[in-house]
């Protein structure tokens, strides 16, 4: 499980005694290679420091032979889809195109384990296989930034929000990326201590424990390159209201601006009028939308605050060169789980 440490340099955890915690991560097909590295390090770097087998962990997948990450890299597997212990740990770890990867096999096995009382984690994409088996039903949950509105589309009975990571009971979800480390942290901390979890983020040069109270992505400031406060409450109200757009008008009078003063500072900053970069982000959840879910045309123009399926269709041939449909057709169609 890793080199040791001298013995001074070795960290003192909560219960000396305690029985190493087996962890199971479940690779999907085309799985994220940065959230599984991410989670199963901080596990190794934990044994590490406190000179102990805390954790064991095992690889396991359909078929028990090898999984292959979103990047090409296979790795080898430990075991099938099989019966766990009562206290071992499951992290599903999924990636691009999850929908595909969400077999029946997968989700009759969750089910089965879930029966058994055992935790259940998604990390990144995989918070989809979980609320697929109805893991998730009546339970704060998180995903990727990025499947956020297929997400919200599909499982009406998920809390859904916007955290780094959440743990609900015996379920726990993160957003993808680096957020797996934050939930490993967490997890070690509670079981051992704020001193081994605080060393094996130095080990990491993980120097900002996030929490649950953390969001995933950047300020708007942050991510538009502008820290102007008018501008970034414009926008907010804008990604809040992509269903029911709200005129430039109100948007402007609610921040104390004119119509005018608003369209200046739009083009003064982000080169684009108000509308089109209002129009911008509704196309971009159409988008998501079309790729991620099985909605109807009809359904995503709607969701994105499209009256008709014509003006839509419109729209988005102009800004992404193809139509809804065509987009549809050149993704192909999600697999059924």
């Amino acid at each position: 499980m890793g080199d040791r440490l001298d013995e001074e340099f070795l960290v003192e955890v909560a219960d000396p005694g305690a029985k190493p915690q087996n962890v199971v991560f479940v690779l999907l097909d085309q799985f994220t290679m940065l959230s599984f590295a991410c989670a199963i390090e901080p596990l190794r770097i934990a044994n590490r420091m406190s000179g102990k087998s805390l954790y064991r962990w095992r690889l396991a997948g359909e078929g028990g032979d090898y999984a292959t990450c979103s990047h090409g890299t296979a790795l080898r597997l430990d075991t099938d889809l099989a019966e766990l212990g009562r206290e071992d740990m499951v992290l599903v770890c999924g990636g691009t195109d999850v929908q595909a990867a969400t077999t029946k096999r997968l989700l009759n096995w969750l089910r089965r384990e879930a029966r058994r009382g055992i935790s259940i984690g998604g990390l990144c994409t995989a918070s989809y296989a979980l609320a697929r088996a109805g893991l998730l039903d009546g339970k704060r949950a998180t995903i990727h930034w990025e499947n956020q509105d297929s997400f919200a589309e599909e499982f009406h009975e998920v809390d859904l929000t916007k955290s780094v990571f959440v743990i609900d009971g015996n379920r726990m979800s993160t957003a993808g990326g680096t957020s797996s480390i934050d939930l490993v942290l967490k997890l070690i901390a509670d079981a051992h201590g704020e001193e081994l979890a605080n060393a094996v983020a130095d080990q990491l040069i993980y120097s900002s424990i996030r929490t649950d109270q953390d969001t995933q992505r950047l300020s708007i400031p942050t991510r538009i390159g502008v820290r102007h406060p008018k501008l970034s409450q414009v926008i907010q109200r804008m990604e809040q209201n992509l269903e029911d757009p709200i005129s430039p008008a109100i948007l402007a009078r609610d921040v104390g601006m004119s119509t005018r003063q608003l369209e200046r500072l739009f083009r003064r900053y982000l080169n684009r009028s108000p509308k089109r970069y209002y129009m911008e982000l509704r196309l971009g959840k159409a988008r998501n939308l079309l790729m991620q879910t099985d909605m109807s045309v009809i359904n995503v123009a709607l969701a994105c605050g499209f009256a008709s399926p014509s003006h839509f269709s419109k729209c988005y041939r102009a800004h992404y060169d193809t139509t809804p449909y065509r987009e549809r057709g050149s993704h192909g169609t999600r697999a059924p789980a």
